[in-house]
């Protein structure tokens, strides 16, 4: 059963990230030639901690002294338990990571891994992340029909299972508390405890705290695209999604409907990758959302 998603993780996604890490391991000046900021890794749906032994390999290779502590927790089936216990969870683990890294630590995280990293950055009022680095997590939720859903789920299909995973019982299931069905947005609204939450796009006492703890961190990198074949649709790894008409709508797209939607994602200093195996250009623009809030850089990939 780790294969289902575990194999995901192929080499392309590591040798992507791998291009862009020498601009986040910020070496310490001479001449104590000390060490880059600690490295956390959050893993994935059905993966564990062996997952990214490649990656771990390459970041020692490439960035001697790294200090990279992939987290084992949660590992395999224990991935299904719902995602608030599992942020408890991490958020004892990388609390003790943090306290010995006073200059800052960067945060990778894989597929629902960014779900938890970024509920994370939500609830920590003291944390210090100085790039978040989501790899191909579905951000905006999940609709498409997989191989892990059809395992979990095998009587339903992507258009009835709003049915198990908008009642009380499919809410403690991970996959379900990100599960986004655009034809049922009342349904999700309602009884979504997690995705619904951080997205704020439902009211909530803590949403004021929860924005401005997220906007603690110094950069935000999205990697994702077309060749995923997990996430649907895969522009969610970018805060795109679909309309009631499936039709895919990018983040700033969505935020006149929704003013409240993570609208802090545009005070961040946003960074495109493009997917393996694709040749086009990322398409990243700076733009002026409100005054108030300065100049964001949003992007997607054209």
């Amino acid at each position: 059963m780790l294969g289902l998603w575990g194999q995901r993780l192929p080499a392309a996604w590591v040798l992507l990230l791998l291009r862009f890490l020498p601009l986040l391991l910020l070496a310490a000046p001479a001449p104590h030639r000390a060490s880059y900021k600690p490295v956390i890794v959050v893993h994935g749906l059905f993966d564990s901690s062996y997952s990214f032994r490649h990656l771990l390999e390459y970041i020692n290779e490439t960035h001697p002294g790294t200090v990279v502590t992939v987290l084992d927790l949660f590992d395999g089936r224990e991935s299904l338990r719902p995602l608030w216990e599992q942020v408890q969870g991490f958020r004892e683990a990388v609390v003790p990571i943090m306290a010995k890294a006073p200059q800052g630590v960067h945060l990778i995280c894989y597929s629902q891994g960014g779900l938890v990293c970024r509920a994370l950055l939500s609830v920590m009022d003291d944390h210090n992340v100085d790039s978040f680095i989501s790899l191909s997590s579905p951000q905006m939720g999940q609709y498409g029909d997989t191989d892990y859903l059809k395992w979990l789920f095998p009587t339903s299909m992507r258009s009835n299972l709003y049915r198990i995973c908008y009642s009380p019982w499919g809410q403690e299931f991970s996959i379900c508390n990100y599960w986004h069905d655009p034809h049922h947005d009342d349904l999700y609204l309602n009884a979504s405890s997690f995705l619904a939450l951080i997205n704020g796009e439902r009211d909530h006492p803590n949403a004021t705290v929860w924005r401005k703890n997220f906007l603690r961190v110094g950069h935000l990198v999205l990697i994702g695209g077309p060749d995923d074949g997990v996430i649907t649709p895969w522009q969610s790894s970018f805060f795109g999604f679909y309309d009631a008409n499936e039709t895919v709508l990018e983040m700033e797209e969505q935020l006149p409907a929704r003013p409240t939607h993570q609208s802090e994602l545009l005070l961040l200093r946003l960074v495109c990758l493009k997917p393996p195996r694709r040749k086009e250009k990322p398409a990243c623009r700076v733009q002026r959302q409100r005054e108030s809030w300065g100049p964001g850089l949003s992007c997607g990939l054209s």
